[in-house]
């Protein structure tokens, strides 16, 4: 396995998303974790962020079709899926594929859908598939889904239910720029023109390969067990009425074995799963009632209080 496959692969996609959205190479290189384990984002923050351009870049490096969807309340499940409509021409029904047939799908405001519509992308980012009046579709490899939303605001929401949240491999955020980027994006062109100019710097063959490749980065009895010590502490604990699932522990194993290979190591370390499970876990966790505990501040106090495994000479 060549390691500098994946070190490369970061640098290419952090540098031209980088274009875009400055000093957020963290977060660009957390989605590129996430492409590489066939998972999907949800990307929360504040408006006017930058959100949907970043992952415009994204969409942009890796190539592939790429399809935004602005939810809506009025958004139906026919609008995202496709329908079979009757041609008349032909004088027989005809399939139209909806915006979720492409490599790369934006869920643009994802929380502004009723729940009926949001349903929709439940099949499609487990399975990778679409059902349309008994016909299954396969979606075109990669494919990964991008969700955005915004916390603030609540009139004319619906937030999404457990279910669905921890079908999203992660939950980003983007934050705001330092005083100086934010003077530098000022002056400099306009964003959108800025990702129109970008070019694709990864193949679809490349992509596949590294997803091929990941799982062979080694992951001792030692680290597997403290990401089990992690999963547990939210199942046993009394802040909590929703501890993490098994797709959650398998998406902390996965991201810390890419995570590894991007730092350029073939074996996982302990400082591996922490940065990861800061990303993976909170979204997935549902605080009790009354608790003024987020979910992020108790990762953070769990990842403090859990001892870390020391390697054994």
């Amino acid at each position: 396995m060549d390691i500098s496959a994946f070190t490369s692969f970061k640098q290419r996609i952090t540098e031209n998303c980088g274009r875009v959205i400055v000093g957020k190479e963290d977060v660009v290189e957390q989605i590129a974790v996430c492409l590489i384990a066939s998972g999907h984002i949800l990307l929360e923050d504040l408006p006017g962020t930058g959100k949907t351009m970043l992952l415009r870049a994204f969409a942009k490096s890796i190539g592939g079709e790429f399809r935004r969807i602005q939810f809506t309340p009025d958004l139906m499940p026919s609008d995202l899926t496709g329908i079979n409509f009757y041609n008349q021409k032909q004088g027989e029904f005809e399939f139209r594929p909806g915006p979720l047939f492409a490599n790369v799908v934006l869920a643009d405001e994802i929380n502004r859908a009723t729940p009926r519509s949001q349903s929709a992308l439940l099949e499609v980012m487990e399975e990778k598939q679409i059902t349309v009046d008994g016909v299954t579709y396969r979606m075109d490899e990669p494919y990964i889904v991008m969700a955005t939303q915004n916390p603030v605001e609540s009139y004319g929401t619906f937030p999404l239910p457990e279910a669905q949240m921890d079908r999203f491999f992660m939950r980003l955020s983007l934050g705001y720029m330092t005083r100086e980027q934010e003077i530098g994006v000022l002056r400099r062109e306009d964003s959108r023109t800025i990702v129109d100019s970008l070019e694709t710097v990864a193949a679809r063959e490349e992509i596949a390969a590294l997803r091929a490749a990941y799982p062979q980065i080694r992951v001792n009895d030692d680290i597997a067990g403290y990401i089990m010590d992690l999963a547990e502490h939210t199942r046993k604990s009394r802040l909590l009425t929703c501890g993490v699932s098994t797709r959650g522990t398998l998406a902390l194993y996965r991201a810390a074995q890419i995570a590894a290979a991007f730092a350029g190591r073939d074996y996982v370390i302990p400082e591996d799963v922490k940065k990861e499970a800061a990303a993976v876990l909170p979204h997935r966790l549902t605080v009790i009632s009354g608790s003024h505990l987020s979910p992020e501040r108790f990762v953070e106090n769990m990842l403090e209080e859990i001892a870390v495994p020391l390697e054994k000479l």
